[in-house]
């Protein structure tokens, strides 16, 4: 393997491990629940989710779950959810 690629690769392992470098501004999934296929947008620090339930709350188990996985990658304006402390950390 060439050199220079060794050290390319080394420092992507790196920042792979230093989530504070990144950022998502802009994301779209498709979310298997348990019941159906949702999609879930976030632009900027707007979420969006075609569930029934983010259609009266602006919040669903579907964004929770991202925000859970995605954690410090989001901005901390998307980072906020209407669910309480003690649900969020289980």
């Amino acid at each position: 393997m060439h050199s220079s690629l060794i050290g390319k690769i080394e420092k992507a392992n790196r920042y792979a491990r230093e989530l504070d470098r990144i950022t998502f501004e802009r994301l779209t999934v498709t979310f298997r629940g348990d019941n159906d296929t949702h999609h879930v947008d976030l632009d900027g620090d707007q979420w969006h989710c075609t569930c029934h339930y983010f259609e009266s709350w602006k919040t669903c188990v579907h964004i929770l779950a991202l925000q859970k996985f995605l954690g410090v990658t989001l901005p901390e304006s998307a980072q906020t959810s209407l669910f309480s402390a003690e649900t969020a950390a289980v």
